[in-house]
């Protein structure tokens, strides 16, 4: 069993560090108005890598917190992940131009995945991660706002064909609820792609079981802005 790298989640809405409760935009809550600081202090803790997603651009493919987000890959030395409103080649060159060591496409590869063999050819399949989205074994697209009718599994198998390396699985259902990963789900996919794994995530237990289905990182958000985990003790399990 390889470790595991868990990867802190800033997930940023009208220029606030917020956590969406499966995903609603309706249920939001507001840790803090300063992405920037935010991004400096899990390096500070011992991050090895950051996820930072742009919800506004998820949801309506506007990216407008890219200011924002461009000065917190600035402000760490530490390589960070972007996604959300990633629609077009153009956005995902920029990001990368901003000093993103990835990008994450959701929304355009479900729908268009016919076009993602030139991203990964324009930009190396390597700075490339592709969102799948899960609700009810289905990939949702637009922010999770929309279910499309492709399955999860079907749609990896082609991602694999097109060429892709690595794929950031979330099951939307456990999203910020605490109760756990979807260990399973997980495993069916690492047996295809590199598996990058989110929601539920709370204990170090659920590190472990995310390991053992052989996920090379997890994203972390809610358990450890509300304190139920801290990244110090994720950084330790993750290394066991």
């Amino acid at each position: 069993m390889s470790p595991i790298v868990p990867i802190p989640a800033i997930d940023i809405r009208d220029g606030h560090c917020v956590r969406l409760l499966r995903g609603d935009f309706g249920r939001q809550t507001v840790y803090g108005d300063d992405p920037v600081g935010m991004a400096r202090r899990w390096e500070a803790e011992g991050a090895e890598r950051l996820h930072i997603v742009d919800l506004d651009g998820a949801r309506n493919g506007v990216r407008a917190n890219a200011d924002v987000i461009r000065r917190a890959i600035e402000a760490v030395h530490i390589p960070v992940q972007v996604g959300g409103g990633v629609r077009s080649l153009d956005i995902a060159r920029q990001l990368l131009d901003d000093g993103a060591d990835r990008v994450i496409v959701g929304t355009a590869a479900a729908e268009h995945p016919e076009q993602l063999s030139s991203w990964l050819d324009a930009l190396g399949p390597e700075r490339v991660i592709v969102g799948v989205d899960a609700r009810n074994g289905r990939v949702a697209i637009r922010g999770w706002l929309e279910t499309s009718p492709r399955q999860v599994r079907e749609f990896c198998q082609e991602l694999k064909g097109i060429g892709a390396l690595r794929v950031l699985f979330t099951d939307i259902d456990r999203d910020g609820m605490l109760n756990g990963p979807n260990v399973d789900a997980t495993r069916s996919l690492a047996a295809m792609l590199k598996v990058i794994a989110s929601g539920g995530v709370s204990t170090t237990d659920d590190l472990q079981q995310l390991a053992q289905a052989g996920a090379e990182a997890v994203v972390i958000g809610k358990a450890l802005y509300d304190g139920r985990l801290s990244l110090k003790d994720a950084i330790a399990a993750a290394a066991c």
